[in-house]
């Protein structure tokens, strides 16, 4: 940035490099840090949460009551986002340490643990290597809400709290046939997840509290409690109908804990919308303009007011804006350089319109840091795009713009005297289309997060869908896979 220039010109690629590293939330995240832990010496600690790059990782509690399927869909979560999974009866199991030998000291004397030191607990597990770099699955924890609200104060929250549910009338059934494998400790039912193995239904047992009379008892608990966990986690959890097919459950689990949380990132929308002839282009792009206060950049009417300006580089562009032939791209995007990078568009954020129209033209405006962060493309079929311009025309007396078919004159008069803009003509607006799908493939191929919209609707439902795609962050991706658009 230089503050001696004028008008003041911003590098393009602050915007694009602190968004496409999540400074903001790298940031955010180490001071929300420090508030929690407090360390003596802040610089070592800092160094060394920037060197864990862990910020991405899985935290996920999984909520329910008794046969809901916690267990199972934990342990899915787990496999497929390689994350550690945990359960309260594992945090037990580490006789090494001090918390677990004075929690299982209060067990012995069939005493309930106290809230504190199962946080203690829990905090401990995951300070170990394992959570901190893959992230963990916490299963059936907390069960009440002050349970909650001291992990929080201990600095333990997750991103993610996945809440099953279904009728008791139905958790009931599914808990009766329960049976557990008392040597590996792994869950099956009499009814949906029966074993094939002999050797292995021998060894089942039923396990303690699945009597109707404890099942109730239970879930009236859980029924008791809920509502105080969820409010001290009002905004980051997501009740799921447990009452259906576990893949069915499982892939609405998977969708909701693979979304990213909103970012309080300042956001700077870069957006460019892309299409044939006709498809609505620039009513897109006004109508972004006036409802988010976004610049709204036609590189058409930009290139013309740098020859009306008659810059140096509007001179330069003046034979081929008179000629009405294709303006050479170096000077095309010298002066889209020149727009783009003023304080309004990198402040406010821009749509840009009829540039790039090909792949080349595309890697120069990225060469040159104008990266967008959403792309559409607007798709019509040939025949529509031909029906909506070349059946317009123009009263030359009030200027006013009609259609044969969605706007006809209001009178004899005013109709006879239309004209119709040469470039209208069917055989032009044909030669545009061509270009266009000349171009197209490639440009879908540069940028690979592609947006396609059906615009072939009414403006104001291709509107709809587009703000929507432009106001929701993209997905996260599943490890092991590519993202999708």
């Amino acid at each position: 940035m230089d503050a001696t220039a004028k008008p003041l010109r911003i590098p393009p690629q602050m915007a694009v490099y602190a968004e496409e590293h999540r400074v903001f939330d790298i940031l955010q995240k180490m001071v929300q840090n420090l508030l929690i832990d407090r360390p003596e010496d802040p610089i070592p600690y800092l160094i060394a949460h920037l060197r864990q790059d862990n910020d991405d990782v899985p935290r996920i509690f999984v909520l329910g009551p008794p046969a809901s399927g916690k267990h199972i869909m934990a342990k899915l979560l787990s496999e497929r986002l390689n994350a550690t999974h945990l359960t309260p009866e594992g945090l037990l199991s580490n006789d090494v340490s001090a918390p677990v030998e004075e929690a299982l000291s209060y067990k012995g004397k069939d005493q309930e643990i106290p809230d504190a030191l199962w946080v203690r607990l829990v905090r401990e597990r995951l300070a170990e290597v394992d959570c901190t770099k893959r992230g963990w699955v916490i299963e059936g924890f907390p069960w009440t809400r002050e349970q909650g609200l001291l992990l929080q104060m201990s600095g333990t929250c997750p991103d993610h709290i996945v809440v099953l549910d279904a009728p008791d009338i139905v958790l009931i059934e599914r808990n009766m046939g329960k049976r557990i494998d008392p040597t590996t400790g792994e869950v099956y039912h009499t009814t949906f997840d029966w074993p094939e193995d002999p050797e292995v239904q021998k060894n089942l047992v039923e396990p303690a509290g699945i009597s109707e009379e404890e099942t109730g008892r239970r879930l009236l608990e859980y029924r008791r409690n809920i509502p105080g966990i969820l409010c001290a986690f009002s905004k980051i959890y997501k009740k799921i109908n447990a009452d259906q097919p576990c893949m069915d459950v499982f892939s609405q689990v998977l969708t909701f804990v693979l979304s990213k949380p909103r970012s309080l990132a300042p956001y700077t929308p870069r957006i460019l919308l892309y299409g044939p002839p006709g498809s609505g282009r620039s009513l897109q792009a006004a109508l972004l303009a006036q409802k988010y206060d976004i610049v709204n950049v036609s590189c058409g009417q930009v290139l013309k007011a740098a020859v009306a300006k008659k810059t140096k580089t509007g001179l330069a562009m003046e034979p081929y804006i008179e000629n009405k032939q294709q303006v050479p791209d170096n000077l095309a995007l010298r002066i889209l350089r020149d727009r783009l990078s003023r304080l309004d568009c990198a402040g406010r954020g821009w749509v840009l319109h009829g540039f790039p129209r090909d792949a080349e033209q595309a890697a120069l405006l990225s060469d040159a840091g104008y990266i967008p962060n959403r792309v559409f493309f607007l798709d019509i079929p040939d025949d529509v795009a031909i029906e909506r311009l070349s059946l317009r025309m123009t009263d030359p007396v009030s200027g006013e713009r009609y259609h044969s078919l969605y706007k006809p004159a209001p009178r004899v008069e005013v109709h006879e005297r239309l004209r119709q803009n040469p470039a209208d003509s069917e055989q032009q607006v044909q030669l545009r289309l061509d270009m266009y799908h000349a171009g197209a493939e490639e440009l879908e191929e540069f940028y690979p997060d592609v947006i396609h919209v059906n615009a072939d609707q009414d403006p104001y439902t291709v509107f709809e869908f587009i703000e929507s795609c432009v106001v929701k962050p993209h997905p996260k991706c599943v490890p092991g896979e590519l993202p999708s658009p």
